[in-house]
């Protein structure tokens, strides 16, 4: 009988430890991601990089931020926007002026848009966005993690309501890919996104992107990954971020 009992939980051991691991949490993954990009690192940080015509610089400090943007027009106008914690400001040739609202609230989430797009994942563990894991896809002979993001509308922001898709590599944790919706006066617009060209600064992880966007006709949020491998998107722009600098801010 002893015997026989030892052979059983043998085998009882044996069955256990084959048992999968239980799979992570969107969450689990998403931070995951967050740290190999550079983690805790951005959250004290000045960061500075051209993008198009115009200068970004984020300078974020336990919990405190200003991201800004900066560009001389045509008429040599310098022009220079600021969001931070207290709010949205604009200052031409070294003057404040007063902006209605409605343009400040286009302008504060174009300069937040940049800022957001280029530190990514980074900030997507914060208390008003959601999560859910939608399964694993194989893009480019490569598993992902295929998560859903959304965003309360208290904290979310302006865009609170746009959606998000992410595609986390299985084997790196890295998001190679990216999708969304926005509201438009028209309707739903759609875009998709390849990240290329990853960099590492001064310990943080920055890509470019190809931009695309359904060929014709309605797509699904969902179905954009299954769209770019079927060659049904269109390649609509690049997001190319050039002259990047890190300065880390010791913390106190």
């Amino acid at each position: 009988m002893k015997l026989w009992t030892f052979v059983f939980l043998l085998v009882c051991l044996s069955c256990k430890n084959d048992k999968k691991p239980a799979e992570q949490s969107a969450i689990e993954i998403i931070q995951k991601s967050i740290e190999v990009s550079g983690g805790e690192l951005f959250s004290s940080s000045v960061i500075g990089f051209q993008f198009r015509d115009y200068f970004y610089r984020a300078k974020r400090n336990n919990g405190s931020f200003v991201l800004t943007r900066s560009t001389v027009n045509e008429n040599q106008d310098s022009i220079f926007d600021i969001l931070d914690n207290t709010g949205f400001k604009r200052i031409i040739n070294r003057a404040p002026v007063q902006v209605a609202d409605s343009m400040a609230k286009k302008y504060a989430a174009s300069v937040n848009s940049v800022h957001y797009f280029s530190v990514l994942p980074y900030g997507l563990d914060a208390p008003a966005v959601n999560h859910k894991l939608l399964g694993v896809e194989n893009i480019k002979d490569e598993n992902y993690y295929k998560i859903e993001v959304t965003f309360d509308k208290k904290g979310g922001g302006e865009d609170y309501e746009d959606v998000f898709i992410y595609w986390v590599n299985k084997n790196t944790f890295k998001v190679d890919y990216l999708a969304y919706s926005y509201n438009e006066e028209d309707g739903v617009g759609m875009r998709f996104r390849e990240a290329y060209n990853e960099r590492y600064v001064n310990g943080l992880r920055f890509v470019d992107y190809n931009n695309y966007k359904p060929k014709a006709g309605p797509v699904d949020l969902m179905d954009l990954g299954s769209a770019f491998k079927n060659n049904q998107l269109d390649l609509l722009s690049k997001i190319e971020l050039k002259n990047i600098s890190v300065n880390l801010i010791q913390r106190q």
